[in-house]
């Protein structure tokens, strides 16, 4: 097993398998990437998908001269064991291992770091401008799925490939359309590919209205020339990529994306073409698993499973936070029918699928495009609806102007729904909710909540739909906390929950981190301390009634958070105690300054210090 794929141990030594073996050493890279995915959890499907892709490039160009950037990055499994890294991947997405996202400092053949969506062309760009500047021969290459391509920052990048036109410099884009980003796309770039996918190959059709035209003897040759110039309505109705072709990119298509034969053939013309091209493969999101192929949305991020089943090993046994999301917002939209759900390419991960079910009409998908959503739900909200938009932490940075500008600015009653906020896990840097209280809690007009368990969730969410004004709720990935539930004063705005009355030391938890906190404080007592405990609830507007009454009684205030110290809560209280004249000792817990890579939340946390051992060792230490 694998005898063809074990010859692969450097940078392009698959030029060295015969082209008749091609199709084989597809299938052995597919029987690998299930074998050990299975194993370590990751991203199966996208991978599976651009097997042929990734080869026909490996074969075509030459790495690390040669450049490629894949879009998102969750399907450069293969680029990983073309390059010599097959051996590494038993420790794929743990800690210290082999990344799940093409990474920099892992090897030169990573010539770009990605993890988000919609970028690749961008940086392809940069790419082949800077080759052009210092008069190299590089090929550079683009990898976007058509999910990828349904986010704006793409369409700005299409828009200023003119630059290569105009100096009739190559670069090629792949465009892997597989019908799916994360779930099924919407939205007219969506139509229009599908439009494309049901229409005769533009390459062929051309070549054919030519051909005919060029044996037109007296005439035929003229006619052709003048047609070739032409832009009118009629080379727009007939010809394929029009969109593509009116932005002065070449468009070829469509090709096979699972026949290598026919993808070298078009990457080898497409690199000789004279500025940017467009090669438009057509694939199919799991192929080669059956599992997969039916259910590409469940293996696209999946965790260990078994391989003849496609049942994930480790099952549910608690809800999740975004479950309890889900389905209070479902109750809450019963209740009013003014509540409309916005998700940006994410109905599975964000929970609304449930909403969609029995919300149809209140339900949008805007596609990858984080900036839209927030503006359009700016918009509804401008007109009386009470807007929710679930999106990831990380993915909402990508928001950030409009936040401000749109929505807090006009003091609008949008409620974002921030889930993976906090440490996330296998993902790695891109993928860390550890910002949102630094770009969020300095925004006026802006709420900031964050629940301690599963029982503050929902009467969260009900409070945030009755604020008139921007408001957000951060909550992280994975089951729920249970415990402190007999704590349930109600949500009051700006109001902290005390939970443990103590003295000398009380720790401030925000959110999910209140799980740590809670056993930190028993740690504390089983060794003779009587710490006090406070749920912040309100990260913005800040509790500063209590802060004051804390400030008398407790000589050490410790403040515990999943987000960077510096803009974080910790940095908050500690400008109010200096405002204030407060004589107290303040420890700040929380991400220093540096990206949290991947590895498990509870060893990220260990090194972060924000573990329950690590919030008592700290804590001790100071009070000596």
């Amino acid at each position: 097993m694998g005898r063809l794929l074990n010859k692969i141990k450097e940078p392009n030594d698959i030029k060295r398998i015969s082209p008749k073996l091609y199709p084989i050493l597809a299938q052995e890279i597919r029987d690998f990437l299930i074998d050990h995915v299975s194993q370590t959890g990751g991203h199966l499907a996208s991978n599976l998908g651009a097997v042929e892709i990734t080869m026909a490039l490996h074969i075509c160009l030459h790495f690390p001269e040669d450049k490629v950037v894949y879009d998102v990055g969750h399907q450069s499994y293969v680029h990983k064991l073309l390059t010599g890294r097959k051996d590494e991947f038993t420790s794929l997405r743990q800690k210290d291992g082999l990344c799940g996202f093409p990474k920099r400092c892992e090897s030169d053949c990573d010539v770009f770091g990605t993890g988000h969506s919609s970028t690749s062309i961008s940086a392809a760009l940069g790419l082949a401008v800077a080759r052009d500047l210092e008069q190299k021969e590089e090929t550079i290459a683009a990898v976007i799925g058509d999910g990828a391509l349904s986010g704006g920052m793409a369409y700005e990048a299409l828009n200023n490939l003119s630059i290569l036109r105009r100096e009739k410099k190559n670069m090629i884009i792949i465009l892997n359309d597989n019908k799916m980003s994360i779930s099924e796309n919407v939205g007219g770039m969506s139509r229009y590919l599908n439009d494309l996918r049901s229409r005769r190959s533009y390459s062929e059709f051309k070549e054919n209205v030519e051909n005919a035209l060029n044996n037109i003897p007296g005439v035929g040759k003229s006619v052709a020339r003048t047609l070739k110039k032409s832009k009118d309505s009629i080379k727009q109705l007939f010809i394929p990529g029009m969109l593509f072709e009116n932005m002065g990119i070449t468009y070829y298509g469509l090709v096979n994306g699972h026949d290598i034969y026919e993808l070298i053939h078009a990457i080898n013309r497409a690199k000789q073409h004279e500025g940017p091209i467009l090669i438009h493969a057509i694939t199919r999101k799991g192929m080669g698993y059956k599992y997969a192929e039916k259910n590409p949305e469940k293996f696209h991020g999946i965790g260990p499973f078994d391989k003849e089943t496609g049942e994930v090993l480790a099952k549910k046994t608690k809800k999740t936070y975004t479950d309890i999301f889900a389905e209070s917002l479902v109750e809450l939209a019963r209740e009013n029918k003014k509540v409309v759900a916005i998700t940006a390419a994410m109905p599975s991960g964000t929970g609304l699928k449930a909403f969609k079910k029995h919300y149809p009409k209140r339900f949008f998908d805007v596609g990858i495009a984080e900036e839209h959503a927030v503006t359009f739900a700016a918009g509804l909200a401008s007109q009386g609806m009470r807007p929710v938009f679930a999106v990831y932490s990380s993915f909402l940075q990508r928001g950030y102007d409009q936040v401000l500008h749109d929505v807090c600015i006009q003091k609008l009653p949008v409620f974002f729904g921030i889930d993976r906020s906090g440490l996330v896990g296998a993902d790695g840097e891109t993928h860390q909710g550890i910002f949102d209280i630094s770009y969020l809690s300095h925004i006026p007009n802006m709420v900031l909540m964050a629940p301690k368990n599963e029982k503050e969730m929902p009467a969260m969410m009900k409070f945030a739909l009755e604020y008139n004004g921007p408001i957000a709720m951060k909550y992280p990935r994975g089951s729920v906390y249970d415990g402190l539930s007999e704590y349930n004063a109600p949500i009051e705005l700006g109001k902290s929950e005390m939970i443990y009355e103590g003295q000398d030391v009380v720790i401030l938890a925000v959110g999910n981190i209140m799980e740590e906190c809670e056993k930190a404080v028993q740690l504390l007592k089983s060794q003779g301390y009587n710490p006090g405990l406070v749920n912040v609830r309100f990260i913005r507007p800040m509790d500063e009634e209590m802060l004051h009454v804390l400030s008398k009684k407790y000589s050490l205030i410790v403040t515990v958070e999943e987000n960077q110290l510096i803009g974080g809560y910790g940095q908050m209280v500690s400008a109010f105690l200096h405002k204030n004249v407060c004589k107290n000792q303040l420890l700040t817990l929380g991400i220093s300054d540096y990206f949290v890579g991947h590895a498990t939340v509870n060893e990220q946390r260990e090194e972060a210090g924000i573990n329950a051992d690590s919030i008592v060792k700290s804590i001790i230490d100071r009070m000596n």
